[in-house]
């Protein structure tokens, strides 16, 4: 009998005759069976997680970047903790200065670097909020955010300060200072002031700032940050995290290491690449600091991303699938390009391995010959000293996990996890082989369970028990800035319902298996708004009908397109091609044409790259009630369409 990793704290209960459906029971991980993991007095703010860690290991090496020497880069170059913490304190004076009062807001704007730390440490020094910004949520997403959440502030990378400029003439009324991570240039000035707002070179503002200051009291209760993610609408919600979340969700993470695996030490270097700007990083990113630990940040271009891996050697490192399919691909091609000899002998090894994993010895113990002669080689990819693996954002192919699993010299923890779970909310715990191909068991401080969704033929009291995963506990959001409606839609008697479709395995593992609603998620971590996206298209004359999918194991879209009738026939007249309105259909080079010209609709109406579509099928007939592809009111039905079509988009 396999071990069971969760305990069930409450009974379901069957659907009300008030409309809502039946509810799975309640469940909790073992790790907290005598209670979900609380935030322990004396502990007010993530500023004391830093502080702490500067009063134990002042001269350690905390941010770390690449040098560039004559345009390459060179080895990477460290900041101690003291100095990171000498330069927040100066920089959160300097805010103060400017009239940045604590909940004021303070914008971040930029790639993963040393400057993007220190001023969230400023922030949390001063009880000032930070906002992320970033503009791969839309063209207008920067200007929405900073007039939205009333940014008076913004810390912004180099190359950014362009962009923000543009949009001062949209939201100078909040924005009164621009603080560059590098240097500003005369113009840049000039054009800023015109607006009112003043800008500043990262020394400049330093000056302004003093290290002998009364830094402001703090409490658990403050909002540590505001995260702006994709609405289904197209504007983006700012989802609200306070201290005591952010904080219970960094403890939580420790808690279950320490009970499974080795826990961060001073030793430690973390790679930081996925971007600060989401809730993953920022958190693995405050982990290590609370461990006193060591963050190298790549150079920002993916191309160079293995190079800075090398450099760096981390012993911790979370990636996306994506990420990781290459790593295995490159391992498995290298392989195979060493003759038959040595890829015969890494197959057996790999099989050999995989058997002992199988049947439930950790990884250190199930083949260590293997992992000395065989292993060690492949363990190279990833720097030579990885220990932990983290993946999230998208569901990790089982061969891509596997693969990580014998042949990393690591262990593997799969997560999953939303901004409003304020990062993962259920993890694989590292060493046990049979969660392979889940998220796992809920994390130490949030309680789940399954609600049935009647009309996808989900129930969560069946044997097989699945429906929409819920949430409850102490890591979860105070609610999206500004929209209360919003926050009642997913908040529902104190759990939040997290659109996803999850179904429990026998060890208390938890597997996604659909989304609920029409939002999903690319390989790559991008969000898609699927119904803003099918608008957009459908402003195409050659059209009448699109069903635009995507899933987390891909990178593209793809799309069942009804075409216009008259149009696809005129195309034909002019082209010399014969034949009825169905065989139309099947022609290659009217498929061509359709994709064509919805790419340049949706370049028209500035779509992204990854919102680009890759493939079409055309269907002669419109979808139907009949098929039971769209409502009474012509909804698409998202899950029937996909049933139906699978076969002729090649789907998995």
């Amino acid at each position: 009998m396999s071990k069971v990793y969760t305990l069930k704290v409450e009974e379901g209960r069957p659907a009300t005759t008030d409309g809502k459906p039946s509810v799975g029971p309640v469940y909790r991980c073992i790790y907290a069976k005598d209670g979900l993991l609380e935030l322990p007095s004396g502990l007010e703010s993530p500023w004391d997680f830093f502080r702490d860690s500067v009063k134990r290991n002042p001269d350690n090496q905390m941010l770390g970047r690449r040098q560039k020497l004559d345009s390459k880069a060179g080895p990477y170059s460290w900041l101690t903790y003291k100095e990171v913490y000498d330069a927040s304190i100066q920089m959160g004076s300097a805010m103060k200065s400017r009239g940045v009062n604590p909940g004021d807001r303070c914008g971040i704007y930029g790639a993963n670097c040393p400057e993007w730390i220190i001023a969230m440490e400023a922030c949390n020094s001063s009880a000032v909020t930070y906002v992320p910004l970033y503009d791969t949520l839309g063209p207008n997403a920067v200007e929405f955010i900073i007039n939205h959440a009333e940014v008076s502030i913004a810390f912004v990378q180099e190359n950014k300060i362009p962009s923000i400029l543009s949009c001062l003439d949209q939201c100078s009324s909040n924005l009164k200072t621009i603080v560059s991570f590098g240097n500003i240039s005369a113009t840049q000035e000039k054009e800023a002031g015109e607006f009112g707002t003043t800008c500043f070179s990262w020394g400049e503002f330093l000056q302004l700032g003093g290290l002998d200051w009364d830094l402001p009291p703090k409490k658990k209760t403050d909002i540590c940050t505001i995260m702006y993610t994709s609405g289904t609408t197209g504007e983006p919600k700012g989802v609200i995290i306070k201290n005591e979340a952010f904080m219970s969700e960094v403890l939580s993470i420790d808690q279950i290491i320490r009970l499974t695996d080795k826990v961060a030490a001073d030793d430690d270097v973390y790679f930081s690449f996925l971007p600060l700007a989401h809730v993953y990083d920022q958190i693995m990113a405050t982990y290590c600091i609370f461990k006193g630990s060591s963050i190298g940040f790549w150079q920002g271009d993916v191309r160079f991303l293995m190079e800075d891996v090398h450099a760096l050697k981390p012993t911790i490192f979370c990636g996306v699938p994506r990420v990781f399919d290459r790593i295995c691909a490159g391992i498995k091609s290298k392989v195979s390009s060493a003759g038959s000899l040595k890829s015969a002998l890494f197959q057996y090894a790999y099989n050999y391995k995989l058997r002992y994993l199988e049947k439930g010895l950790p990884q250190d113990k199930a083949a260590p010959l293997f992992d000395k002669l065989v292993f060690d080689k492949t363990k190279q990819a990833l720097g030579g000293r990885v220990r932990i693996l983290l993946s999230g954002a998208a569901p990790l192919p089982i061969h891509v996990e596997e693969c990580l699993r014998v042949v990393s010299g690591s262990t593997l923890s799969q997560g999953y996890g939303l901004t409003e779970s304020c990062a993962g909310c259920f993890t694989a715990i590292g060493d046990v082989f049979s969660m392979i191909g889940t998220v796992g068991v809920p994390m130490t401080t949030i309680e789940a369970r399954l609600e049935s969704v009647p009309e996808m033929g989900y129930d969560a009291l069946s044997s097989e028990p699945r429906g929409e995963i819920c949430l409850r506990g102490n890591s979860l959001f105070s609610g999206y800035h500004k929209r209360q409606d919003l926050t009642e839609e997913v908040m529902v008697d104190g759990w939040f319902h997290t659109g996803d479709i999850g179904e429990w395995q026998p060890n208390g593992a938890m597997k996604i298996i659909d989304r609920k609603k029409n939002i999903f998620k690319l390989s790559q971590g991008e969000y898609i708004a699927v119904e803003n996206i099918e608008s957009k298209y459908l402003q195409c004359p050659l059209i009448t009908s699109i069903w635009v999918y995507g899933n987390s194991f891909e990178s593209f879209l793809v799309a069942v397109v009804v075409p216009e009738r008259k149009a696809l026939e005129d195309w034909a007249v002019e082209h010399n091609f014969t034949g009825d309105f169905k065989s139309l259909c099947d022609n290659l080079k009217a498929r061509t044409y359709i994709l064509d010209e919805l790419k340049s609709t949706g370049q028209k109406l500035q779509l992204r790259g990854f919102e680009l579509l890759k493939a079409i099928y055309l269907d002669p007939s419109p979808f139907d009630i009949e098929r039971d592809l769209v409502t009474p009111t012509f909804k698409l039905k998202r899950p029937q369409l996909l049933k139906y079509y699978k076969n002729f988009l090649q789907l998995n």
